[in-house]
């Protein structure tokens, strides 16, 4: 056999040994495929860091219920009220970045962090966001037997009675309980804030007069219209079509709209493909008319924004937070 004979007969071997091993390659593509699975394979949990009962528990329960079919899996809400709603952001802070692990990221999110020495979380660092949502209804009720009609003569009172008015919001560092102090700011106010872990402790303070008011979102809607409470004002850009009666911060002389717009975020170093597949099924779920339904039931309307001009956002809501802390010099 000549040299030529054999380098023929050694190239044919590694040929076919190189065919055999693509063969084995593209037989055992399937099978690692089958392995690591399609996103999701079991139930997505997704954190609401208030209490049940309330405006948020009801919007993501109906949004994680319209999810479900897009998805293939169910969306299981986790309610873990306290630390002003970000409990559900500590959680996923330290979670495997797998998307199984989610959690609504309300403003006191981008807020309390600059409030404390030792903040638990960088918004801007710790979290990969998923999809901008929708925003809140605000506004200060009474009891109905109260004597004061409307909220310029609730802020008179205050004015007048230095240290005597307190309120009620959802906690320190909420929404709520900032643009209180920015009204009590421009309006040269001197009252108490008296912080609750959520909406329903807050009514019933309210109610059986622990607190002179409530900041709160429309969870106080079903005891005004029982006439149990009084809406005095609410603080959208234009009045609420539920409460079409009652006027808006802006129309009784303080230039302020206060919604606290939401969304939902999970652990850095999410895959982006996970990212969109979870993005898809909550934009459709968001436009879903049975969600729609609860969003007009809590005076909510869409604020939709996909992931990257919601991460664009974030960073954002981070510094002007920051700014607005520093200004009223709040700590927790």
């Amino acid at each position: 056999m000549t040299q030529d004979d054999k380098a023929a007969r050694a190239g044919a071997r590694l040929s076919r040994r190189g065919a055999l091993g693509l063969a084995a390659a593209a037989l055992a593509a399937p099978a690692i495929a089958r392995a690591q699975g399609r996103f999701p394979e079991r139930p997505v949990r997704l954190i609401c860091p208030w209490p049940p009962g309330g405006s948020t528990d009801g919007q993501m329960r109906a949004i994680a219920e319209a999810a479900a079919p897009h998805l293939g899996q169910p969306v299981i809400i986790e309610n873990r009220p306290g630390a002003t709603g970000t409990l559900g952001a500590q959680a996923v802070k330290d979670a495997r970045p797998d998307g199984y692990l989610l959690t609504q990221m309300p403003i006191s999110v981008f807020r309390l962090p600059h409030m404390t020495d030792r903040p638990a979380f960088n918004p801007v660092e710790d979290f990969t966001y998923i999809i901008h949502l929708t925003g809140y209804l605000f506004g200060v009720v009474v009891r109905a037997d109260s004597p004061w009609r409307t909220f310029r003569e609730f802020l008179d009172y205050a004015k007048a009675n230095p240290g005597r008015v307190n309120y009620g919001s959802p906690g320190v560092g909420s929404s709520l309980h900032i643009t209180m102090e920015q009204i009590a700011e421009r309006e040269g106010i001197q009252w108490t804030h008296v912080p609750f872990r959520g909406g329903a402790d807050n009514m019933q303070a309210t109610l059986a007069g622990t607190v002179h008011a409530t900041a709160d979102s429309t969870g106080w809607a079903p005891l005004v219209e029982a006439g149990q409470l009084r809406l005095l004002v609410v603080w959208s850009a234009e009045r609420a079509r539920r409460f079409p009666d009652v006027p808006t911060l802006r129309e009784v002389g303080i230039d302020i709209v206060s919604t606290s717009p939401y969304g939902f975020a999970g652990p850095r170093g999410m895959d982006p493909q996970v990212v969109r597949i979870l993005h898809d099924a909550f934009h459709k779920a968001l436009f879903d008319p049975r969600h729609l339904e609860i969003l007009q039931r809590f005076d909510m309307e869409p604020v939709y924004l996909n992931s990257e001009d919601y991460t664009a956002k974030a960073r954002r809501l981070f510094q002007e937070e920051g700014e607005m802390v520093r200004r009223l010099g709040l700590r927790v």
